[in-house]
This record gives structure tokens, C-alpha cells and sequence, in this order.
């Protein structure tokens, strides 16, 4: 019975965290958490406690949160992003390529996996594979165009003529 109430606990603070970071909320969410002990194999409390320190700019705390969360759920997309949004955030954009190329091996349509590849390619100087998954997540989604056009890191690509033909059909 107690292990019943335990797990009413745990799931209730889980999808208060969750509420928490849908509302743009980390702080709240960190304190949902808190009042919970993690288990071993409990993804879902790394996954959001990880989610809401990258929600902070806490980047060097996010990243192991995510790794385990990846050892425990492999073909998780959502983390391999979350990994990837970190690595690039703290310089380490071979590091994010290599996150978003896993995703993508994983995950071969999932439009933010591509797109924001795109994106990292673009700052590593990988023009070629840039201009390729870019071409993916605009056939997958066009309006994706408006993004590119504001988005920073096509800037090391944004004069390439290949570049101006797929951001202006």
C-alpha cells in the first residue's frame, strides 16, 4: 500500500514539473521535483529536472541529466535535442552535430531533428549537409521558411546562392 501512495506521489510532482515547464516555469518545476527522491531508472523526473535547469541556462547541469536519460530511453528524440540545444549552447557544436546525427539515425523524419542539424551543420561549416536537411525540413514543412529567414545560425550560409534558392523558391 505504501508503495502505492509512493508512486501516486512521484507521478503527481512528475506532471506538476511537466505543467510547470509548458509554462515556461523552471523554477517551479525544479521545486516540484524536489519533493521527490529520484530512482535509478526513473527517466522522466531526469528528463524534466534536466529540461528545466537547459530552461535556466544551466547548460553543465543539463547535460548529464540528458545523458541518462539516454542510457535508460536510447531512441528518445526529445532528449537527443535537448542534448544536442545544450552542447551548442556551451560551444560544442561537433558535440551537437553528433547528438542530432544520432537523433536523426533514430528518427529520419522528425522535422526538429532535421531543422535544427541544419542549424548546426550551418555553424560548423558543413555547407553541403546544411543545405541538405534544410531542403528536408522545408519539404516536410514549408513554412518553416519564415524561421530561416530570422534564424542566426544559417548566417555562415545565408549568401550561398544554394542557400537564397531554398529560402526563396
Amino acid at each position: 500500500m505504501a508503495a502505492s501512495r509512493e508512486s501516486i506521489i512521484r507521478s503527481k510532482a512528475i506532471r506538476e514539473a511537466e505543467g510547470y515547464l509548458s509554462l515556461d516555469m523552471p523554477e517551479h518545476a525544479l521545486r516540484a521535483l524536489e519533493r521527490i527522491t529520484p530512482q535509478a531508472d526513473d527517466w522522466l523526473w531526469l528528463l524534466c529536472r534536466g529540461e528545466a535547469l537547459r530552461d535556466l541556462d544551466r547548460f553543465d547541469e543539463a547535460v548529464p541529466l540528458f545523458e541518462a536519460v539516454l542510457r535508460l530511453q536510447p531512441d528518445h528524440a526529445g532528449a537527443r535535442l535537448a542534448l544536442g540545444w545544450c552542447h551548442k549552447r556551451l560551444g560544442q557544436i561537433d558535440l551537437a552535430c553528433a547528438d542530432l546525427e544520432t537523433a536523426l539515425s533514430l528518427h529520419p523524419d522528425h522535422l526538429l531533428v532535421i531543422y535544427n542539424l541544419a542549424c548546426y551543420y550551418s555553424l560548423a561549416g558543413k555547407v553541403e549537409s546544411a543545405l541538405e536537411c534544410l531542403r528536408r525540413a522545408l519539404e516536410l514543412q514549408p513554412d518553416f521558411r519564415y524561421l530561416i529567414r530570422k534564424e542566426s545560425d544559417f548566417d555562415p550560409i545565408r549568401d550561398d546562392p544554394r542557400f537564397q534558392e531554398l529560402v526563396n523558391p
